[in-house]
């Protein structure tokens, strides 16, 4: 009967007598229900969970942000300079043709010599539409990180040193990047 003593519920303060809880609170006794369930130390736990956890999602969302920019500049970049390599080895075609023009400057034969400078027109302009510029390199001062100096020579004037004074090669630009540096002579 001592078992059954424990399960049975005390009337008088709505208690189990195994357990101890009242569910009134006016009724003394160990435990109540209005009680908080958890302690202090269990919610602070939490919350401090819920702010790593958020943080975490936070840096997520801002690395793949990150991530998605750069890709996208990393694609028109790839877009810009796809045929970089193409364009590159035309750059010699476009230097005979600046030699043949001079040539052609000298020439008599009027309907050959406008043909020829069509086609030659035709193929600096196309270049241009891909974003190919030459470089001016003539009269400015040398810069190393435009210009390759092939030789130094006694400068005509004094304003003339430390410029460009002839051209050996010319450079070009593609979409404002420099896909070929000019080939120059420098004044000293």
């Amino acid at each position: 009967m001592a078992d059954n003593e424990k399960n049975t519920v005390n009337r008088e303060n709505g208690t189990n007598a195994g357990m101890d809880i009242n569910t009134d609170e006016s009724i003394s006794g160990t435990s109540h229900l209005n009680e908080p369930v958890a302690n202090e130390d269990e919610v602070e736990k939490l919350k401090a969970e819920i702010a790593e956890l958020k943080d975490k999602y936070l840096r997520q969302v801002a690395e793949f942000d990150n991530f998605r920019r750069r890709t996208a500049k990393e694609r028109i970049e790839m877009i810009q300079t796809a045929g970089k390599e193409v364009i590159t080895s035309l750059l010699d075609v476009l230097d005979d043709c600046d030699r043949a023009e001079k040539q052609l400057q000298s020439s008599e034969d009027g309907p050959l010599k406008e043909g020829i400078q069509l086609v030659f027109n035709k193929l600096k302009s196309t270049l241009q539409s891909k974003g190919v510029k030459p470089m001016q390199t003539i009269g400015t001062d040398f810069n190393p990180d435009q210009h390759e100096a092939i030789t130094e020579i006694p400068a005509p004037t004094e304003a003339m040193k430390g410029k460009v004074i002839d051209e050996v090669q010319k450079g070009y630009y593609m979409n404002d990047k420099i896909i070929r540096f000019a080939k120059v002579v420098v004044g000293k």
